[in-house]
């Protein structure tokens, strides 16, 4: 299953707004009166350095497997979870491995990390580290999104992210962000 990062990421961006209006619906009226006029300005919850930090050991992941991690570590609980199960299943590995989780209540982001038990050992190793990771992922998504980006090109001009025989390495221009089209213009009409 191939998944764009692009898709995976506005999925949880939508999602993330999903939740959003839900909050509001459950704030008190009084608060939503005293509201500013304008928009408060976008709170950062880590800094760049942070981000790089959290995000270096997983930066360089293949786009589909980058997303389902991403995606993944905002429960971070089940990510424990998981990781016990497959030290208990060492032989477990790709699609057979997902299909014996199937009947877990993990979402399918953490389901799908089953497949991958190098992954999962490296996200059993800090669960503090991972619960950082969801909470940023969840709380600025661009930014983590962009510090992916920076750290991929710092890797790639030290000549640390080419293609060889186990990878090959694509580099995407940015799809370009959709321009609306003219309004048709009004017919006119005599009586």
């Amino acid at each position: 299953m191939r998944i764009s990062l692009l898709y995976a990421v506005s999925a949880v961006l939508v999602l993330s707004g999903f939740s959003c209006l839900a909050q509001t619906q459950n704030a008190p009226a009084k608060a939503a009166a005293t509201a500013p006029l304008t928009a408060p300005a976008k709170d950062v919850v880590f800094t760049q350095e942070q981000l790089d930090q959290m995000l270096a050991p997983i930066a360089l992941y293949p786009d589909p497997l980058l997303a389902q991690v991403l995606m993944a570590s905002t429960y971070p609980g089940e990510i424990a979870e998981a990781v016990t199960w497959s030290k208990a299943h060492p032989g477990a590995k790709g699609d057979d491995a997902v299909k014996q989780v199937s009947n877990q209540t993990w979402d399918p982001s953490v389901q799908a990390l089953v497949a991958f038990p190098q992954v999962l050992a490296t996200l059993g190793q800090d669960p503090v580290w991972v619960q950082r990771l969801g909470d940023a992922f969840l709380a600025q998504p661009d930014d983590v999104m962009d510090g992916v980006q920076r750290l991929r090109h710092q890797a790639q001009a030290a000549g640390n992210l080419q293609s060889n025989q186990y990878q090959n390495v694509t580099v995407q221009a940015a799809p370009a962000p959709a321009t609306p089209a003219p309004a048709p213009a009004p017919a006119n009409s005599s009586t």
